[in-house]
């Protein structure tokens, strides 16, 4: 299929999102754009955030991952519903019970001013990697399958997505999220399950067969019983949860739309059915991965030295799905994929730039606080900063585009447990201790808690010999947090 007719489809699917941002951004303010005026519905909230929770990073890199790890990946789905526990009926409550906009105000009434502008720092800087990470990996393939051949280049397939993003969210923020990001997901599992589906039927298989050639293959292998690999069941659960805790529980994007919520038990609700639901879905994508690999096998491909050929095409772990989309499935399923590929890149993108937005206007520079300034004046500010976001969104992009990295899920992984840990140990510290911490030097403990855990990663092999650190890295990161806030800590003595 010509790249004049998918580009075509990419913009009446855009049109329609502009068409949902007209409708739910009428007569909003900055009460809208940052908790949606605590008026969404958590059924809508819960079915989007699937569509965040698993961005294209997910849609490309689970799959194609199954041919290393095989199902391996199910075992930190596993932790991830341990962590949406943990948030359900500890973090949640406390948000509600503090009527907080941004989650970090929590660390200022709890610890103190620099540990609140720590908290939310980190966070600025841990989404900001993450969310230019994921967008990286779409727009390259967007770039590779439809722009590249119409002479633009990718700096401004780049700018045109992140323009994109800013017409539908630049006004309604949150409120306009809530329901562009559900239809985005109806379209991304529309499209994964139309590819599982077609897959079945051109190999003759259903669900039994598949996993038994699978098994065959090594593909469809679930739990890793070796303690020193990073694949151990036992780490991979327990990082689950904690990547979970972290990059949902403790993170504005994720939490803005929870909080937008009416009430508290609406929010539980959305967070449990969100937790039963991402199992399923993952397990959907790893088959998927598991069915990609026996469809490219029954086209020719074979593995040489590591590497997986199709044709005379050298393909990576993130181009595999995108190859057989594109190049093996009818033409409809070009558009298919497509359509279900800027589902997945939309919610992961829309919704970090929007609560980046709302973090440094709120936390950093404190608008909300301001009496000397009316709404129209504060709107004037937030709108600046969302364009100065999308402007560092499109630096990032270029220089992960410079470095070019395989796989874009591990990279995303990394990039948490350095920046989430120090998120985990303030956290953690302030809600099981009511020790007070020594509150101008929680940025140089929350900076020297990562650095260590980078020399721990660096030097693994002469300093643990087989063993092998994974995702675990972060809760060693959120560990040492904890510890050199209790060290710079004393008891709360009551005033008499």
């Amino acid at each position: 299929m010509s790249s004049a007719i998918l580009l075509s489809f990419v913009i009446a699917y855009f049109g329609l999102l502009l068409l949902v941002a007209y409708f739910t951004s009428r007569k909003s303010d900055n009460e809208s754009f940052f908790i949606g005026n605590r008026n969404s519905n958590w059924m809508l909230v819960a079915f989007g955030m699937i569509g965040t929770s698993l961005s294209g990073v997910t849609f490309v890199s689970v799959p194609g991952g199954v041919l290393k790890n095989g199902f391996a990946y199910f075992q930190l789905s596993v932790g991830y519903l341990l962590g949406y526990l943990v948030i359900a009926f500890i973090l949640l409550p406390l948000y509600y019970k503090l009527n907080l906009t941004s989650i970090y105000h929590y660390l200022s009434t709890r610890l103190g001013l620099k540990s609140y502008k720590t908290g939310a720092s980190f966070f600025i800087l841990s989404r900001t990697l993450g969310a230019t990470a994921r967008l990286y990996l779409v727009v390259n393939i967007l770039q590779t399958i439809i722009l590249q051949d119409m002479g633009v280049p990718f700096w401004m397939t780049t700018a045109i997505i992140l323009g994109m993003i800013l017409l539908y969210t630049y006004k309604g923020g949150v409120k306009t999220i809530v329901w562009t990001d559900t239809l985005q997901t109806l379209c991304m599992l529309a499209g994964l399950v139309i590819c599982v589906c077609f897959i079945l039927q051109k190999l003759d298989l259903n669900i039994g067969t598949a996993i038994q050639q699978m098994n065959v293959k090594g593909y469809s292998k679930v739990w890793f019983t070796d303690s020193n690999s990073k694949l151990f069941f036992v780490k991979q659960i327990l990082a689950g949860a904690f990547i979970t805790i972290t990059m949902t529980g403790m993170d504005q994007e994720m939490m803005q739309k929870n909080i937008s919520v009416k009430t508290l038990g609406g929010s539980q609700k959305n967070m449990l059915t969100l937790s039963v639901t991402m199992l399923g879905v993952i397990l959907l994508f790893l088959f998927l991965g598991g069915l990609l690999y026996l469809f490219a096998e029954s086209n020719g491909a074979f593995m040489q030295n590591d590497v997986f050929t199709i044709g005379s095409t050298n393909v990576g772990k993130d181009n595999l799905f995108p190859a057989m989309a594109l190049h093996y499935m009818p033409p409809a399923f070009s558009i298919i994929f497509i359509i279900a590929l800027i589902s997945a890149l939309f919610p992961s993108a829309d919704g970090a730039i929007t609560a980046l937005t709302s973090s440094f206007c709120i936390d950093i520079l404190g608008i909300q606080r301001r009496k000397d300034m009316d709404e129209v004046a504060k709107k004037k500010i937030r709108q600046r900063v969302h364009l100065t976001f999308a402007g560092i969104f499109l630096i990032i992009v270029l220089i992960f585009k410079m470095i070019n990295e395989a796989s874009m899920i591990d990279v995303i992984l990394k990039i948490a447990t350095y920046t989430y840990g120090p998120l985990l140990g303030l956290f953690t510290f302030g809600i099981v201790t009511k020790r007070v911490v020594k509150d101008n030097i929680v940025p140089y403990l929350c900076i020297a808690a990562p650095l260590i855990c980078f020399l721990l990663d660096k030097n693994q092999a002469a300093l643990f010999g087989k063993y092998e650190i994974g995702n675990e890295l972060l809760i060693f990161n959120g560990l040492l947090t904890f510890l050199f806030l209790f060290l710079f800590s004393k008891k709360n003595t009551p005033a008499l």
